[in-house]
């Protein structure tokens, strides 16, 4: 895929939201220059797969979020690395960082410092908690973020918040920046002007519970957390089979009706406490309470089987083993055996989760191993071989 052949990112991105956003883009054909510290950057170590190995440690999130991207080594502050820096600039389309403001001036490259070499950049920053405001520097994760936006007070038990235990916003977060920075290139394209596009870890998390939000701002309901249950239809729960467990969502009047033929018991569709999904969320309980002793007269198999016949949208809850494992996940050719130096064998690599009728995908490519292409990288720039060497000497690189 080469929609954006032609155009360089610089990734300064650590972590997950600035280095997926930095994915996407060389999903879509970008060179993407993977920038990290001299030593390596935390996020390329953290969970590893190959502890202990002799080639260097190597974390499972670096190994999903930096493919297709070539990977340089640079310690901006390091006096002698303002002509790499300078030069890097000025070859850029995008930059992708995620950290607060007075981060990117530490390093240099804050708007204005980038303006100054190239007008016609695009900055695309991301913070914890917005660019202004009482929090507008502090530092923070997604579980923050899902803390301060209502997630946590809302999964779990109602006496223990709970959070997501996969990074939802950091995801959201970059893919988010991906549709900035496409916008701005667009933009550029008509007007020639660069520009900063601005996401935020909380905004992100507000963004998916806009409509929780709304709902507590005009009705003042306040929710509590009520753990799988579902308060706004039934049945919508996670029930214990004979031999595992199954998440079942039935939303809407037809899909309530039939479940209830399902049953076999009609009773359900004439008692007015389950006349509409807001009503059966409010006795959800009583609903979860009849379809899990129908659930746990069956396998997961068979419940899966018949909720399916009966058009009822329901999903087996599965171990990362079993997904690995499962056949429509096969089915989907959506995770790509990857090799990468230091792992033995292969790892399944998730691709870019979209599909294109007029657009190939091409096989992703492996992550980096720490300073891979920085050589390559400075060549390009117009460094010698002799200029490469004096700075790696100084640790610039």
């Amino acid at each position: 895929m080469n929609i954006l052949k032609g155009v360089r990112v610089l990734d300064f991105g650590r972590y997950i939201a600035g280095p997926f956003c930095g994915a996407l883009l060389g999903d879509l054909g970008a060179d993407v220059i993977r920038i990290e510290k001299v030593s390596g950057s935390e996020d390329r170590y953290t969970t590893p797969v190959n502890p202990g190995h002799p080639d260097g440690e190597v974390g499972s999130t670096f190994l999903h979020l930096n493919r297709n991207k070539r990977g340089m080594t640079l310690n901006p502050k390091k006096p002698g690395a303002d002509e790499i820096k300078r030069k890097l600039i000025e070859s850029a389309d995008v930059v992708v960082a995620n950290m607060p403001q007075t981060g990117l001036k530490d390093i240099g490259i804050d708007y204005p410092s980038l303006c100054q070499i190239k007008p016609s950049i695009i900055l695309a920053s991301s913070t914890a908690f917005g660019a202004t405001g009482p929090f507008g520097d502090r530092v923070g994760f997604d579980g923050v973020a899902q803390a301060m936006s209502g997630n946590l007070h809302m999964t779990g038990p109602a006496d223990q918040p709970m959070r997501n235990f996969h990074p939802y916003v950091d995801f959201t977060t970059g893919a988010l920046n991906t549709i900035a920075i496409l916008a701005a290139i667009l933009h550029r394209n008509q007007t020639g002007e660069g520009q900063e596009v601005q996401g935020a870890l909380l905004a992100s998390a507000l963004t998916v519970a806009g409509g929780t939000l709304i709902e507590q701002a005009i009705t003042g309901i306040n929710r509590v957390a009520s753990g799988n249950r579902g308060q706004t239809a039934a049945p919508s729960d996670t029930y214990q089979t004979l031999d595992g467990w199954i998440l079942v969502s039935a939303i809407g009047q037809p899909l309530f009706e039939r479940w209830a033929h399902l049953m076999g018991e009609d009773h359900w569709l004439e008692d007015p406490r389950f006349a509409s999904d807001a009503s059966r969320g409010k006795h959800a309980a009583i609903i979860s309470q009849r379809m899990q002793a129908w659930t746990l007269s069956r396998t997961t198999a068979e419940v899966a089987n018949e909720l399916d016949q009966a058009r009822i949208p329901c999903g087996e809850v599965l171990s990362p083993q079993e997904a690995l494992e499962h056949p429509q996940v096969n089915a989907m050719n959506y995770l790509t055996d990857i090799e990468y130096p230091g792992i033995e064998g292969s790892y399944p690599l998730p691709r870019l989760p979209l599909e294109f009728s007029k657009i190939e995908l091409e096989k992703p490519k492996r992550p980096p191993t720490l300073s891979e292409h920085t050589n390559e990288i400075l060549s390009e720039l117009g460094f010698s071989g002799q200029d490469i060497a004096k700075f790696r000497e100084q640790r610039i690189v």
